[in-house]
């Protein structure tokens, strides 16, 4: 076991920006699904752009994703323009989902047939919720892909080597070349 978890750390310490890229997998997946919440809550409420933004987050979060994995390749400095469209991204999907939010809030408080999210209609308040913590999730991995920079360095000075039993009682080579 402590063997996976030093294969793990010497994975993370080549490249860093892994942490980064699971949790926006993880955002991706998170909204995927609870893809049927947002499908019935549009469905309900149907405010204006609800189905839209609901379409620009889902294929937004996939080409983030793949912005995300050409920003960074494999043993090549960091494509920065592909970094750049991916946290634009990001805020595209950050704001579609206070846009889609507030539809929702608007459509529970509005004074002319208000849409009551409990009973039948519960999906709509945990979609609202749902929503909430995309964001979250989105802006803790937009935070770790901006601070990779930081913590990169740090990564690099943990140590992993393994301490082999008889590398300290060998002695001085003798490179004379006399038999």
């Amino acid at each position: 076991m402590k063997e996976f978890f030093r294969k793990k750390m010497v994975g993370l310490k080549r490249k860093p920006q892994t942490i980064a890229l699971v949790v926006l997998v993880v955002a991706f997946l998170y909204y995927s699904l609870n893809l049927t919440q947002i499908s019935n809550t549009t469905a309900k409420v149907q405010g204006p752009g609800m189905g839209l933004s609901g379409f620009v987050t889902m294929l937004f979060s996939m080409l983030s994703l793949v912005c995300f994995m050409n920003a960074f390749p494999h043993r090549k400095k960091v494509n920065i323009p592909m970094l750049v469209l991916m946290f634009i991204m990001i805020g595209v999907i950050i704001y579609c989902d206070i846009y889609y939010g507030g539809r929702i809030t608007s459509a529970i408080t509005r004074a002319d047939n208000p849409i009551d999210p409990t009973g039948t209609n519960s999906y709509i308040t945990n979609a609202q919720n749902m929503l909430k913590v995309h964001m979250i999730i989105l802006i803790i991995g937009a935070g770790l892909t901006a601070l990779l920079p930081v913590y990169a360095p740090l990564l690099k000075k943990v140590n992993t080597s393994i301490e082999v039993a008889g590398n300290d009682d060998m002695g001085a080579l003798d490179l004379r070349g006399e038999d």
